[in-house]
């Protein structure tokens, strides 16, 4: 990777999340936390986050994650879509299943944010 690559793709990570709320936000960097913030507020969505990220390998497979959250595969799958589409996870289909895993970086910003 080139320099002149990485300074967009470090503008476009500074511009998709501010680090924390201590200057005001503009309103497209409201509505980017807003949909993050939305991602994980929901109980379900927080439980599918701990189960990964305490998982062996710090992955798990959709399969093993129906059980102990006690919901139906298809609802399962449903919140692990959006969780994706928010950044939180990374999805890699092995087979007919799908595994996912936390993106670190995605979930430290919003750290960062909630700090």
């Amino acid at each position: 990777m080139t320099a002149s690559r990485e300074l967009p793709v470090a503008l476009e990570a500074a511009q998709c999340c501010p680090a924390d709320l201590t200057a005001p936000l503009d309103r497209a960097g409201a509505e980017r936390l807003a949909r993050l913030l939305k991602a994980v507020a929901d109980p379900a969505r927080l439980q599918l986050l701990s189960q990964i990220k305490a998982s062996p390998g710090g992955e798990a497979c959709v399969c093993d994650l129906t059980a102990p959250i006690g919901l139906s595969q298809p609802t399962v799958s449903h919140h692990l879509k959006v969780l994706t589409e928010a950044g939180l996870l990374n999805r890699e289909q092995r087979g007919t299943w799908a595994w996912y895993s936390i993106d670190g970086q995605r979930l430290a910003e919003l750290s960062a944010v909630l700090a």
